[in-house]
């Protein structure tokens, strides 16, 4: 099943996509997040509602508020390469707040003293459906709700100002996430990163240091992952900053990233 949080109005509903232009609304539920936190949210979606003509602009961040959203850096060996940094021993995290999400096809809108050394980094993204507490490696893919794409939008000027990412990663309205929630797809099938249509990444999302299944059993280990929450798998090689020049985000540049099987997401960023 492919679910999504369609804008209707002033509010979201929850639906599922019957096609790419049509979907089956999922009533009394105002986004994925909520649904997920129901436990019989799989045949609820199954059921669905009434039809409606979905477009582009229609499509919110899958999960809009999540309780978490972990990231996790240094998880391709490529991009620890390219990044300069030794390969690590344990999954590297720091978190971004719902308030950077935006939809999948919305601007990136920056303030301009926020406006220097913007990065894209494409990404496989985990939505936990099921809550996650000190779970082995070999029980984690029965907590995964399903994958989507998100865009580790990034300041880098902000990030490696301190020892701590999380300052340059948390942007406010930057960071694309959808279209939807695939509840089937399972990682394998290439990353693409493109930057005004020329390509900057391609990578296997199977490729990683650790796992989707060992993120999930490292981080509930730490807090407990609850339905809806998302984990930002990491990103592969080409990102802007390690490029030589360096190669920065500026206004009316557009950054899409594509995963087969998950659809893309497509995010302008305008400078105000």
């Amino acid at each position: 099943m492919r679910l999504v949080t369609l804008r209707t109005d002033d509010l979201t509903v929850a639906a599922r996509l019957i096609s790419d232009l049509e979907a089956a609304v999922l009533p009394g539920y105002a986004d994925v997040g909520e649904l997920l936190a129901n436990p019989q949210w799989r045949a609820i979606a199954a059921a669905g509602g009434s039809v409606v003509r979905v477009t582009p602009a229609d499509i919110a961040p899958v999960v809009p508020r999540p309780g978490k959203i972990v990231c996790v850096g240094l998880n391709y060996a490529t991009h620890i390469d390219e990044m300069g940094h030794a390969c690590p021993d344990v999954p590297t995290l720091f978190v971004k707040f719902p308030d950077a999400l935006i939809g999948p096809y919305d601007d990136a809108v920056v303030p301009t003293f926020n406006a220097e050394t913007l990065d894209f980094e494409g990404e496989l993204a985990v939505v936990i459906g099921s809550r996650a507490r000190h779970v082995k490696e070999q029980e984690a893919a029965a907590h995964i709700a399903g994958y989507t794409i998100i865009n580790d939008y990034t300041q880098r000027a902000y990030q490696y100002r301190t020892q701590q990412w999380h300052q340059g990663k948390s942007l406010e309205k930057t960071a694309g996430f959808g279209p939807w929630l695939d509840t089937e797809w399972t990682p394998g099938p290439a990353l693409e990163t493109t930057l005004n249509g020329e390509r900057m990444q391609h990578s296997p999302t199977d490729d990683m240091v650790f796992s989707p299944a060992a993120l999930v059993a490292f981080i509930s280990h730490l807090y407990p992952l609850n339905p809806g929450d998302v984990i930002a798998t990491g990103t592969p090689d080409g990102v802007g900053h390690a490029r030589t020049p360096k190669r920065y985000l500026g206004d009316g540049d557009t950054v899409r990233v594509a995963i087969e099987g998950l659809g893309h997401i497509e995010n302008t960023t305008r400078v105000v």
